[in-house]
């Protein structure tokens, strides 16, 4: 058993993404009900109210699931849930940028998350909202899409403060 235990917290302790050398090597602190591992599959399944943290990011959702690729890094997060939540906090970046949606999926070596469906993201004052959000974050671009497979297209919308 604690040996799964040792297994499971390996599976997160590849940096979500890369946000500072202080958050890389920040502890991942993770909070479930319940935990499902596969080691020979590389995933580890968080259900019942997840809240992962790692220095200024946090995932949050009714079920996280964490793939490894084949070298053992962590390939991706999806985030599952009525409003699955991401905070990132950017060295220099006033506030933090926040997203929610039904499913996000953290891509981290392209350091790429997509928002989908119901998906909403705040990026210090501008907002943008609508059926697919996808946040590059290190070129701080943002794509939206109206189409969502499944479900009915949903309208994109933003608003733009003018700078100061």
């Amino acid at each position: 058993m604690k040996a799964l235990i040792y297994t499971a917290l390996f599976a997160l302790a590849m940096p979500l993404p890369a946000l500072s050398q202080t958050s890389q090597q920040a502890p991942v602190e993770v909070e479930a009900d319940r935990l499902d591992l596969d080691q020979r599959a590389g995933t580890a399944v968080y259900t019942g109210n997840v809240d992962i943290r790692q220095g200024e990011m946090q995932l949050r959702g009714e079920r996280v699931e964490i793939e490894r690729n084949a070298a053992g890094e962590l390939s991706t997060a999806t985030a599952t849930g009525e409003r699955a939540y991401l905070r990132h906090q950017a060295e220099g970046q006033d506030g933090p940028t926040e997203g929610w949606a039904r499913r996000i999926i953290y891509h981290v070596a392209e350091r790429r998350v997509e928002l989908i469906d119901q998906a909403e993201l705040i990026q210090q004052e501008d907002t943008f909202s609508g059926g697919r959000l996808e946040y590059f974050i290190d070129r701080e671009v943002i794509q939206a899409r109206s189409d969502v497979d499944g479900s009915e297209p949903q309208r994109i919308r933003m608003t733009i403060q003018p700078e100061q």
